[in-house]
């Protein structure tokens, strides 16, 4: 995910409004949050706006990278940046489904059965490498993710709000996974890339370890934003104005996704309406109150990418779904 150029935006730039909860405005609460969690997390500057994008959209997140990027804890400083609850749910071949969302348990002095609430009834859950859980496991987040709510034995119980799940997942083994079917990749908002540092931060990193930095102690991070703001956030990412031409581009994109020969499975309905989430969401936090085609743009890989499925032979061709993106885009005319 890349910054739009800023200047158009600035020479059309309208007025801002805000809203403040108490004496906070909820947008500098959350680039607060972004300066916090990079505290900790060095050099992943798209993944953390990525994850604010989330939270003020009320939609879930796949994280992919290699070992050792700091997925999980990005996450972590995130959850200790928010004064947020959060629930960490390492995901193994002999995960079952009442070890997420909970199960009855017989109570003898009761006489009866009681819910015990699992670990999906928090606000942040990181649901980390889930695809090395079966099927079965995985499908047990598809309700919760979806409905935010768990039903157990008939009865539903509500998830409280906010809600995100994170997961994570290493796009280099294969051996023991179970690759997340298309209807569970639906249910992600975003898929976010977390990809190697650069040299100079890379440089950063080794000089924060060398200082005495411990990943397991993020003590030091503090509490910036509240779920107020969060709530605060939304209500003015809603009233980003969206011109009429500014929305066909947004359906024009996913359509020609539809009809490129590289691909077996386009961006579906679903998908357009959660690239404009996601576009007005930037174009907010970029300080703006009307929407461009450059966030269109901005979030068209993130938003897009896990929902596409390519042909086997534009795979064996060495085609991605970013590369077919990127032909979209560039194909795609640009309203004025």
């Amino acid at each position: 995910m890349t910054r739009p150029d800023p200047a158009p935006a600035a020479r059309r730039r309208a007025p801002v409004r805000t809203r403040k909860t108490g004496a906070r405005d909820p947008r500098a609460a959350l680039d607060a949050l972004r300066g916090e969690v990079g505290k900790a997390v060095i050099g992943q500057d798209p993944a953390v706006t990525g994850l604010v994008i989330a939270l003020l959209c009320r939609g879930h997140v796949l994280l992919e990278g290699v070992p050792g990027v700091a997925k999980t804890l990005l996450v972590r400083a995130l959850s200790a940046s928010l004064a947020l609850e959060t629930a960490r749910v390492q995901f193994t071949p002999d995960l079952m489904p009442g070890d997420i969302t909970g199960s009855l348990v017989y109570d003898s002095r009761a006489s009866s059965f009681a819910f015990r609430p699992g670990p999906v009834f928090t606000n942040l859950l990181l649901a980390d490498e889930v695809n090395r859980t079966p099927p079965k496991t995985q499908a047990s987040l598809l309700e919760a993710m979806e409905e935010r709510q768990v039903s157990v034995d008939g009865t539903p119980r509500p998830l409280p709000d906010p809600f995100l799940v994170i997961a994570t997942q290493n796009p280099v083994e294969y051996e023991g996974t179970y690759p997340l079917p298309e209807a569970q990749l639906d249910r992600f908002l975003l898929k976010l890339t977390v990809p190697l540092p650069a040299r100079e931060d890379e440089v950063r990193v080794l000089a924060a370890h060398d200082a005495g930095f411990d990943p397991r102690d993020l003590s030091a991070l503090q509490p910036v934003a509240t779920a107020e703001d969060l709530a605060a956030g939304r209500a003015l990412v809603r009233e980003v104005q969206v011109a009429p031409e500014v929305l066909g581009y947004v359906v024009d994109v996913c359509r020609a996704t539809r009809s490129s020969p590289s691909l077996s499975l386009g961006a579906s309905p679903r998908a357009a309406t959660a690239l404009l989430a996601t576009s007005k969401a930037w174009a907010w936090l970029s300080g703006r109150d009307y929407l461009t085609p450059d966030d269109v743009k901005a979030l068209a890989r993130p938003t897009l990418r896990h929902r596409l499925a390519l042909r086997p032979e534009a795979e064996l061709e060495g085609a991605t779904p970013d590369g077919v993106l990127d032909a979209v885009l560039a194909s795609v005319p640009v309203p004025r």
